[in-house]
């Protein structure tokens, strides 16, 4: 489970990448009034959110284990 996990947080992090080089193309290329950067940049922050929360649930079930730089 814990390698499946680790998988779904990796490509959940390329999909977030991908929306964040789309909204650019979109950015750069789009005429005034398209709504497709908005778009994409409110997809990219509900999935950060959705990584951020799949990690945390993660340390809490005990399949990630935080490093401990720092201590």
């Amino acid at each position: 489970m814990e390698t499946v996990y680790k998988y779904a947080l990796v490509i959940l992090l390329l999909v977030v990448l991908f929306n964040l080089g789309q909204a650019l193309y979109f950015m750069m290329t789009d005429k005034d009034g398209s709504k497709r950067t908005v778009w994409a940049l409110t997809r990219r922050i509900g999935l950060s959110v959705l990584l951020i929360l799949m990690v945390v649930l993660g340390i809490w079930m005990g399949w990630l284990h935080p490093h401990g730089v720092g201590r």
